[in-house]
């Protein structure tokens, strides 16, 4: 049901935005808000806003009742009126191109004030979005905020993307399930919000990072096929890209291989772009986690641009640069870019794009130029012509290197090909650049302790469990991120259903036998009744509707975000507790060092 078909209710007849010339002549009631207003003395203009639109309200002795005209001087900015009257056209050379109903006006006979609305402390009217407020006073009274029409929008397109999900989902056999919201800690990667126990003092329930061994039991249960919109919550650090709360399109299917979960996957992806006017050509490309390190140097790369990393280990075997001899000594290699006329960049552009990579942790970055003269820069220095032409060095052309091994070079040529898209301002080959990036690693290395890469749940590939214990870094798991212009949108795999195999898993994690009993005793239980082969994934809806709206930050798509320090500005979030609910909880707090 469209804007304009909404049924008509006490106090109003429509909603305003759908009001056209066909229209004139109406009799209607129409309810809103005053959005701006002109007051000329003898005339007065109201922009009636709802949540369809605008349309301009028109006051005047020669049409309105003498009662209504005297309150009307009175309406303030965000009012709540109600008016009644007859759809007429406006006058000629009053028409307004930039807003849908600009041909029209309702031409009022009779207001009636339904609420006065205090000065706003923010201004809903703009003449454009330069004047917007500092994004945390406008967090603060984030009502007055929602009131804006980018804001509204967007919100509108989240339910119609999350109804179109439930449809497509339902038409393809899946059922929705809810899970529990206060349920017991697992490892997933980030810290728990932990919830005490009134009635079981001292003890607490964890809210989930994801529903993840539920949606499990779910399938050695027998239902086959499920998702869920389901709202997790994790408390870690913020970032513009995510919330302590968020919201997951969640999908767990059974008797499935990876290639059934992508089909699926894809399937919901167009019809969500259809609606978001997103490109979405299917079926996705797909590239193994070690080719996206390998020429992009992340696991989630922007392919709207061609600009790829280049290994010049060999090339650069006989350059007499220690440097670079030291690292490749070490087991490193040579890698980077080859940018043909870079070489107009500027000493400035270079060292800002040499920032970035040491603001990903690298030591610094080798460059160099050449030109009719030969190559300079502190890597070109040391080259012969015969050594730059080996890597492609032409005149005119700029090369970027990092030397050191894949865990350096890799994040730090990933943030540099950024760098470089911006400077270079380089124009991207597609606007909707769709990637498949399979089979990550089981698990991932960090401070000489190993953890799992996505959660310990994701089934290894059947060629690589032998090496599960003699070489765990080895071993790739059958696991899948959708990846849209370089931002995650989800993250998936098959599961174990082997509870043995489960086992083994949690033991090369480093978790002893009564660990294992502790934390998972009730998962490995279920495996243990006949679990089917199962598999699936989770869509983050907050990250989809961001970036499908071209917006700046998830807090534009939801509709009472935190700030990036966890805080709730509207409401007052998060406060300390009185003393009576510690007291009925069991719970003291703990001195904070000031």
């Amino acid at each position: 049901m469209s804007e304009g078909q909404i049924e008509q209710t006490g106090l109003r007849s429509r909603m305003v935005g759908g009001l056209r010339a066909g229209n004139e002549g109406e009799a209607l009631a129409l309810a809103g808000w005053v959005h701006r207003r002109r007051d000329l003395g003898g005339l007065l203009f109201v922009d009636l806003r709802d949540r369809s639109g605008l349309i301009q309200v028109s006051f005047g002795p020669d049409w309105t009742e003498a009662a209504s005209m005297e309150h009307a001087h009175d309406i303030g900015h965000e009012d709540v009126i109600r008016v009644e009257g007859v759809v007429a056209a406006r006058p000629e050379g009053a028409h307004k191109d930039d807003m849908a109903t600009g041909g029209v006006e309702l031409r009022v006979t009779r207001l009636e004030i339904l609420s006065d609305a205090r000065t706003p402390e923010i201004p809903v009217y703009r003449a454009s979005e330069d004047e917007l407020p500092a994004e945390e006073l406008r967090l603060q009274h984030r009502v007055l905020d929602l009131r804006r029409r980018e804001l509204q929008q967007k919100l509108v397109l989240r339910h119609k993307l999350v109804l179109a999900a439930r449809n497509y989902m339902d038409r393809n056999g899946f059922i929705e399930v809810e899970t529990p919201i206060l349920t017991k800690a697992t490892p997933e990667g980030a810290r728990d919000y932990l919830v005490p126990s009134r009635v079981h003092k001292g003890e607490f329930y964890a809210l989930p990072q994801s529903p993840q061994i539920y949606k499990q039991l779910l399938m050695v249960a027998g239902f086959d096929r499920y998702f869920q919109i389901a709202r997790c919550f994790r408390d870690e650090d913020l970032r513009a890209d995510r919330q302590p709360e968020f919201t997951q399109i969640d999908v767990e299917a059974s008797f499935v291989e990876v290639d059934d979960i992508l089909r699926w996957i894809e399937g919901l992806i167009l019809a969500l772009a259809e609606i978001s006017d997103v490109d979405a050509p299917i079926p996705f490309p797909r590239l193994t986690w070690q080719e996206s390190m390998e020429r992009y140097g992340s696991d989630r790369p922007d392919l709207r641009y061609q600009l790829e990393i280049e290994d010049w280990t060999e090339s650069t075997a006989d350059l007499d640069f220690r440097v670079i001899r030291s690292q490749v000594d070490a087991g490193g290699r040579v890698r980077g870019f080859l940018l043909k006329g870079g070489g107009g960049l500027s000493r400035r552009q270079i060292d800002g794009v040499e920032n970035e990579a040491k603001a990903a942790g690298a030591p610094g970055l080798l460059w160099g130029k050449r030109s009719d003269e030969g190559a300079s820069g502190p890597l070109g220095k040391f080259m012969s012509e015969e050594q730059a032409d080996r890597i492609g060095l032409g005149i005119g052309d700029l090369v970027l290197v990092s030397a050191g091994p894949d865990s350096l070079t890799s994040p730090t040529l990933s943030a540099v090909r950024d760098a470089l898209v911006a400077v270079l301002e380089l124009q991207p080959v597609r606007e909707h650049a769709w990637v498949w990036v399979t089979d990550f690693p089981v698990f991932d290395e960090e401070d000489g302790m190993l953890a799992a890469s996505h959660h310990p749940f994701v089934m290894p590939h059947t060629d690589d469990i032998d090496d599960l214990e003699a070489d765990p870094a080895s071993v790739r798991g059958t696991a899948y991120d959708l990846v849209y212009n370089g931002t995650e949108f989800g993250s998936g795999s098959l599961r174990i259903h082997e509870p043995e195999l489960q086992r083994r898993i949690l033991r090369v994690l480093g978790l002893s036998e009564d660990e294992i009993e502790k934390k998972f005793g009730f998962l490995l239980n279920a495996l243990s009744a006949g679990a089917p082969p199962h598999g699936g994934i989770a869509l983050g809806m907050d990250r989809i509707v961001q970036r499908f709206t071209d917006s700046p930050s998830l807090r534009d798509t939801v509709a009472f975000p935190k700030t990036t320090a966890a805080r709730a500005l509207f409401e007052g979030a998060p406060t300390p507790p009185g003393e009576s609910a510690l007291d009925e909880l069991g719970l003291q707090l703990k001195a904070q060092d000031s």
